[in-house]
């Protein structure tokens, strides 16, 4: 990581440069601009709002289409951050044949153009919480912390996916698939209050239930997207015990991750 730093801050330039062809590209001749891009999480949480209505869950003192907006922004940044990722090398073919740098500019571009858009969903956000009366507390001073753990998971699927995706073009394909699948191991449409309480209180799956519990929390996300709300929506600070599980497995496979993708990058320009 500390190499992804030190590339982050001396190809900067690079980066931005990067980030805003892919935002000019993406949005140029889009009448409504940028705005396509909090487009998804609001048609998602009117969907899952209806479906809530359909089925009932319960969301306690936070309103349910707030709750789930604020579940959607990290999950929706990861999820593309990742996606993009993936095929960041191959979309950059050009320039990895005609120069060298750092190839790990090529995922952390992605992910800058994808935090441009999530600071355009926070307005949205505060939009939600003016409406719904909600003053955020003193522990939202945690969010860029968030924010920054949920860079560093889309960054561990990123390197070994671009690296991968390089030799196998099927890869940037299955991707999307997986992480639609993983929408639903992580607490975007039902609270991660309500997993805890089927698991460890009511013990639904009987002897296995606090396993399948630590197993759902190994995904990093739902200690992320637990966090930001608890951070922004409740007052609360992080629950650490929901954070750690998952911070584990990415500190584990993220070295992994970046060693695999530095390995696979000396071919790059020859497989491409």
């Amino acid at each position: 990581m500390l190499t992804v730093a030190k590339n982050l801050y001396n190809y900067r330039e690079l980066i931005a440069a990067l980030a805003w062809k892919n935002i000019i590209v993406r949005y140029k001749q889009a009448y409504l601009g940028l705005l396509w891009s909090v487009l998804k999480p609001v048609m998602l949480m009117l969907i899952f709002t209806l479906v809530r209505s359909l089925v009932g869950i319960e969301s306690g003192d936070v309103p349910y289409p707030v709750l789930t907006f604020a579940a959607l922004m990290p999950w929706i940044f990861f999820q593309e951050s990742a996606s993009e990722g993936v095929g960041s090398v191959t979309s950059n073919a050009a320039l990895v044949k005609k120069i060298y740098f750092p190839r790990e500019i090529f995922p952390l571009t992605a992910m800058v153009t994808k935090t441009v858009e999530l600071c355009i969903s926070f307005l949205i956000l505060a939009g939600l919480m003016i409406y719904y009366q909600m003053v955020p507390s003193i522990h939202a001073i945690w969010v860029p912390a968030i924010i920054l753990y949920t860079m560093v998971v889309a960054l561990t699927v990123s390197f070994f996916g671009a690296a991968m995706n390089v030799y196998y073009r099927d890869v940037s394909a299955a991707l999307p698939v997986a992480l639609s699948l993983m929408m639903y191991a992580s607490p975007i449409i039902y609270p991660l209050d309500l997993v805890k309480q089927k698991l460890l209180i009511e013990h639904a799956a009987g002897e296995w239930s606090e396993r399948l519990y630590t197993l759902y929390l190994c995904n990093p996300l739902a200690g992320i997207i637990d966090a930001f709300q608890r951070v922004l929506l409740k007052g609360l600070p992080p629950d650490w015990t929901t954070l750690i599980p998952g911070a584990i497995v990415t500190a584990i496979v993220l070295p992994i991750s970046y060693l695999y993708f530095k390995r696979a990058e000396n071919w790059f320009a020859d497989v491409i």
